[in-house]
């Protein structure tokens, strides 16, 4: 019995000891003479920060799922939603009875943030269809905004994604214009946009939806960081410098200079006796200069990381798990040894990556009776594919990664898709601290 028992020990000692030097990381040391056992020293290569849950969140509510796009709104939108039925049934007040001008007043506040919602669907169907992963778009105090799950990689991309939304705003007024055109004729529908005469209340409805996109799309090309013109602006002298940084430092710079304009125009306007379109024209010029600056500040920081990969940060000696395991090997020797919700699987031979065994299916087959399964019985590889990346990835994309937001980590693979180290989102973040405060980094 002891001689089998030490047989078993030492074939899973020399097993282990050909990936990776893990035989000191997974399994204890039993002295056969004393038969005490001893844990191994746990290496550099587990970090809990793996296993840090998703980044961010967001306060937003869902409103929606369009295409698999999540359209949220933030509660500040809730507020400018009353605000503008309140604005526009008075306006509708004088020429309808009190329940029409209501009700049309409605329909223009909800058909205005439908073409918001169009508008920014014209932006996160561009970026998806160049490779872009859309995490939602948001309805807020002053618009909306389709989050994108990394930026631009070339000029041609970001001009692509920046004027797709203006394109769809100059089609809602196309639309709106030739259908108001063609229930009231030119003339009935300019009055319609003019709010003059007696235009019927879809009449109305139509003139003011052409008039406040037609705005919009004005307001939204100038050439002023982040506004739409100005994300066209960077794709020009992206282009021209070859120079993504330097191209969003020169859009970021007319957008500071358009939000002091802004302020400028609300301050006078609030003067003028006007308080409220004062100060929100105020507050939007804030509000576009901070996302300015923050743009330069942004381009700084890239500048510094350039040239920093996943082969910098990884942690080249990974502890994970052969493939060619079963599931109770894996229970004992791996879960219960370290206090890890997963660990990656890659083949014993090759060192393939084939995705991650996590601790709820290692439990749920070890409580169902099938300890002797493999352990790639309980591995999604399907789902698991998004987490490898190449070790020459740029740093700015580990960032803009949808696993290391979702799990906490990514495997860097070679050509092959073998293994080669385990880079964590606690390496990427102490990689940005150094970069940030002039260090160098670890």
């Amino acid at each position: 019995m002891i001689a089998i028992e030490q047989a078993t020990i030492t074939t899973r000692v020399r097993r282990y000891s050909r990936y990776a030097g893990c035989v000191s990381q997974t399994v204890q040391r039993i002295d056969l003479a004393t038969g005490s056992r001893t844990r191994p020293r746990r290496g550099p290569a587990i970090e809990r920060p793996w296993h840090n849950g998703r980044m961010g969140g967001g306060g937003s509510i869902q409103l929606a799922r369009i295409f698999g796009i999540r359209i949220g709104a933030s509660p500040s939108w809730f507020l400018v939603l009353l605000l503008m039925i309140v604005y526009l049934s008075q306006g509708y007040d004088g020429r309808y009875g009190q329940t029409t001008a209501y009700l049309v007043a409605v329909g223009s506040a909800v058909a205005f943030f439908t073409s918001l919602i169009l508008h920014e669907l014209g932006h996160a169907l561009a970026a998806r269809r160049s490779g872009i992963g859309i995490a939602g778009i948001d309805l807020w105090l002053f618009g909306g905004i389709a989050k994108l799950t990394r930026d631009s990689n070339s000029p041609g991309e970001e001009l692509r994604i920046a004027g797709a939304g203006p394109l769809v705003t100059l089609l809602i007024v196309v639309v709106c214009t030739g259908a108001g055109v063609a229930i009231g004729g030119a003339n009935g529908f300019a009055d319609a946009v003019a709010l003059q005469g007696d235009p019927s209340p879809g009449l109305a409805l139509l003139g003011w939806l052409a008039l406040v996109n037609a705005f919009l799309l004005v307001f939204n090309m100038v050439p002023a960081f982040p506004l739409d013109g100005g994300r066209i602006a960077r794709a020009v002298a992206w282009k021209i410098t070859g120079d993504r940084n330097r191209g969003t430092r020169f859009s970021a710079r007319l957008g500071q200079g358009f939000s002091y304009v802004l302020i400028a125009i609300g301050v006078y306007i609030a003067a003028r006796g006007d308080a409220f379109s004062g100060i929100w024209l105020a507050v939007l010029g804030w509000f576009l200069g901070q996302a300015a600056t923050g743009a330069v500040a942004s381009s700084r920081f890239s500048e510094r990381l350039a040239g920093v990969t996943a082969q910098d940060l990884m942690d080249t000696e990974p502890v994970w798990v052969p493939a060619d395991l079963t599931v109770g090997e894996a229970h004992e020797d791996f879960f219960l040894r370290f206090s890890e919700p997963w660990f990656p699987v890659a083949d014993p031979v090759s060192g393939r990556f084939i995705g991650l065994v996590r601790e709820p299916a290692v439990s749920a087959a070890m409580a169902t009776g099938r300890p002797e399964a493999p352990v790639t019985d309980v591995v999604d590889a399907a789902a698991d594919a998004g987490l490898q990346v190449r070790a020459d990835t740029p740093v700015e994309d580990l960032l803009a990664s949808d696993g290391l937001r979702a799990q906490g980590a990514l495997m860097v693979v070679d050509a092959q898709h073998s293994l080669r180290g385990v880079v964590t989102l606690d390496q990427v973040r102490r990689a940005l601290t150094a970069t940030a405060t002039g260090g160098r980094l670890a």
